[in-house]
């Protein structure tokens, strides 16, 4: 656990001898500031954390760091100018770090606390799509053996990285880390942070295309993650995607690779689904070959526990360890089946979506038994990608879907795409909103039915379990 002498010789350079104040955590939204926390004021585009720094002191904090002044009573010290140990020595509670800029403040701070822990080992995630689901799936594993820590929930990118390195205490020896990227550059300074020894990627598609630009310019900005790896580290690379094998040539660090070829390191075959079971499927690696089972949902579940593999194999756990890890069910974040009306099951996968994403939650629903509905929604920022994505999308959903139900504007070209390949008008419903999709489902759910419910986060189609789980 940090403490405030800690805070101050990370930011300022210099330890005061008597601030042995424990911090409990770093936060940058004041309604969550609870007592010893450290309060980061950044200006959003909706509002500026600066107006609630009063408020973060009155709820606990003990300290907060700002980027324009305040009018806020606490002990000021401004670290845009030389710092004296003299300034530090007398320090009362709450007290105000002033930078440049906040952001980087909280970088630098991470960076120089990860550098302090020498023997911690980070393993960075990165990729298109899959990425939660193998950092879950990955620490399973791992905590078989470490005292580990992972990033929760989406906390990958310039902030919310800086905050989980911040959550390390000595005691970790492992940390599994997401690294998300909208751009060039940002998994380079993220890895600039995080130290990572291993490195994982998923795969490589159009997801944030609009953002990016091309695929390939995605994957120069994933591959960021195993060009900064040290040659004593391991890259984790996806033998099926040609783009992510392709990486191989940019690291430094020992390379396995996981996939469904037998030129992979780790490969599989013989996959059986179970539905909502989970799978089983064959492990080959060197002489070795295991059978496994596990709880997760899906074909494409191989690749998330192909990787969790790998990352034990390169850490040096045992085949019994890395197998009983690949057992936990909370790695299935995303589509999760729950209870629906009339009898109905509900495969709940509004988080978001891609083409890729879309095709694999479509396959599972095909490996169902019942009537299959699948209600799709758009798929944002494709770029120039957009219409090919959802065309394919809709092809798939023919033979993967009795019947398809479409949501908001872009969700039309699954219903076009589908209708001029054969699939009949009566099993094709286009609905503009949310609410007009729970309407029409309450019409026509049957007992036995299996509800797919995806589409991007924008759309918050997350409203339509909610209406139909309420019945």
């Amino acid at each position: 656990m940090l403490t405030l002498a800690d805070l101050i010789e990370g930011l300022a350079g210099r330890r005061p001898s008597a601030a042995a104040q424990p911090l409990r955590r770093f936060v940058i939204d004041s309604r969550e500031v609870g007592p010893n926390d450290v309060f980061v004021a950044f200006r959003g585009e909706t509002t500026d954390g600066h107006l609630y720094v009063a408020e973060a002191f009155s709820r606990g904090a003990v300290a907060a760091i700002v980027e324009q002044d305040v009018s806020v009573e606490a002990l000021l010290i401004d670290l845009r100018h030389n710092v004296t140990q003299r300034a530090i020595k007398q320090w009362t509670l709450p007290v105000i770090f002033r930078v440049d800029n906040s952001m980087i403040a909280l970088q630098e701070l991470a960076k120089w606390w990860r550098s302090r822990l020498t023997q911690l080992r980070v393993i960075g995630i990165t990729g298109s799509v899959g990425k939660s689901s193998t950092k879950e799936l990955t620490a399973s594993v791992l905590e078989r053996d470490f005292v580990l820590l992972k990033s929760e929930g989406n906390l990958n990118n310039e902030i919310g990285l800086p905050l989980t390195l911040l959550e390390l205490e000595p005691k970790h020896e492992r940390a599994v880390l997401e690294m998300g990227t909208y751009g060039s550059g940002e998994i380079t300074r993220l890895a600039e942070l995080a130290q990572p020894i291993v490195g994982v990627i998923t795969n490589v598609g159009p997801v944030h295309l609009e953002r990016m630009g091309s695929i390939d310019v995605i994957a120069e900005a994933k591959s960021e993650l195993v060009q900064a790896l040290p040659a004593s580290g391991t890259a984790i690379l996806n033998f099926d995607d040609p783009r992510v094998l392709a990486m191989r040539d940019k690291t430094r660090a020992q390379v396995l690779t996981y996939g469904l070829d037998p030129q992979a390191d780790v490969w599989a075959d013989e996959i059986v689904s179970e539905g909502l079971e989970g799978i089983h499927f064959t492990l080959h690696y060197r002489n070795e070959e295991l059978h496994v089972q596990v709880p997760l949902l899906g074909r494409h579940s191989v690749h998330t526990s192909l990787r969790a593999a790998a990352v034990g194999l390169a850490e040096g756990m045992s085949w019994d360890h890395i197998l009983e890890g690949l057992q936990d069910r909370r790695a299935q974040l995303r589509l999760v089946a729950v209870p629906g009306p009339n009898g109905s099951t509900i495969l709940d996968d509004s988080y978001n979506a891609s083409p890729a994403s879309m095709i694999a939650a479509l396959n599972l629903l095909a490996e169902l038994s019942g009537r299959k509905i699948a209600v799709l929604g758009d798929m944002l920022e494709l770029g120039e990608y957009e219409d090919e994505g959802h065309r394919m999308v809709g092809l798939r959903a023919i033979d993967a879907a009795d019947v398809l139900v479409t949501v908001g504007g872009l969700g039309q070209i699954f219903a076009r795409e589908a209708l001029d390949n054969g699939m009949p008008p009566e099993r094709v419903k286009v609905c503009q909103a949310n609410e007009e999709a729970s309407e029409y489902l309450d019409t026509i759910v049957q007992p036995g039915d299996m509800i797919l419910i995806k589409g991007s986060r924008g759309l918050h189609m997350e409203d339509i379990v909610n209406a139909l789980v309420r019945g």
